[in-house]
């Protein structure tokens, strides 16, 4: 009598990386965060709906900050202008760090943690997809801009709504940075609105993370750990963002990685019964 057929044993499929599908995902997002830009953020300027849209969910968000105490962001700010060295420096690393720091890691990832890559990078991904959703349904004003002159700023709602001169500075107008927001190159590529949820809390704890996994030293993880509160302190001290920001670049963060999880669990699936349906010669439907 002949022994039953085996099932042969199933491992995790080995994943095949290519920096060029990376790469194409990478221009993807920011062609979606283009577009939601263009059509919800500040390149809608011009039509007259987004400064306004903009600067009355910035009244939204300081309203909930006042009532459980938290709106405390231009007194933060104010305690370090006198120190112009200082505010350039962090006007340098809001304009600099969230890109390169996050691209660094990414690569860095993709060439030693590829046991979890795709996992975090699916977090990565979905943290982002969330964000440029946030941008869209809830375009916000930023501190900085809540009391500019400028075309993107709400001096004029702000008169209209009679609300008190808020006080914050734009430290990249009165002290120079890298670029600028509101003009050239950088108006046209960044979306001034798109405060809620604040990526880069959100790319700069997903960046602590996965050093931490990466490696054992113990002055990178130090530096790990110091990232995200720096960035915090960034945003703040630069009139970027409101704390209620931070903390929606966090949710984004927890809610991307549980999709990215699931996403990564579900394709870890889908490649295991094909490679079963291909060793038992089953057709797959």
């Amino acid at each position: 009598m002949s022994s039953p057929e085996r099932t042969p044993p199933v491992r995790r499929p080995e994943r095949r990386l290519h920096w060029w599908k990376e790469t194409l995902i990478v221009s993807a997002f920011y062609l979606l965060y283009s577009l939601a830009r263009n059509q919800f953020g500040s390149a809608r300027v011009d039509a007259g709906e987004a400064p306004r849209h903009a600067f009355n969910n910035a009244m939204r968000v300081i309203d909930a900050e006042r009532a459980i105490g938290l709106f405390h962001e231009e007194s933060m700010q104010e305690w370090f202008l006198s120190q112009r060295w200082f505010i350039q420096f962090w006007n340098v690393f809001y304009g600099t760090a969230h890109f390169f720091v996050t691209l660094t890691i990414f690569v860095w990832m993709f060439a030693r943690g590829r046991a979890f890559f795709t996992r975090w990078r699916n977090a990565l991904a979905f943290t982002t997809a969330l964000a440029i959703i946030g941008f869209s349904l809830f375009p916000l004003m930023p501190p900085r801009l809540l009391n500019a002159e400028g075309r993107y700023g709400g001096n004029d709602l702000a008169i209209e709504a009679q609300r008190t001169n808020f006080g914050f500075i734009d430290t990249v107008h009165d002290y120079g940075g890298p670029w600028k927001f509101d003009s050239g190159t950088g108006a046209k590529v960044s979306n001034q609105y798109a405060a809620m949820p604040s990526m880069h809390i959100g790319w700069s704890m997903w960046c602590s993370i996965v050093v931490w996994r990466l490696t054992r030293r113990r002055w990178a993880r130090i530096l790990a750990a110091v990232y995200p509160v720096a960035t915090l302190f960034c945003i703040i001290v630069t009139g970027n963002h409101f704390w209620l920001d931070g903390a929606g670049g966090l949710v984004a963060l927890i809610a991307g990685w549980f999709l990215g999880a699931q996403f990564d669990q579900w394709n870890d699936q889908r490649q295991i019964r094909r490679t079963v349906a291909t060793a038992l010669a089953i057709p797959v439907g």
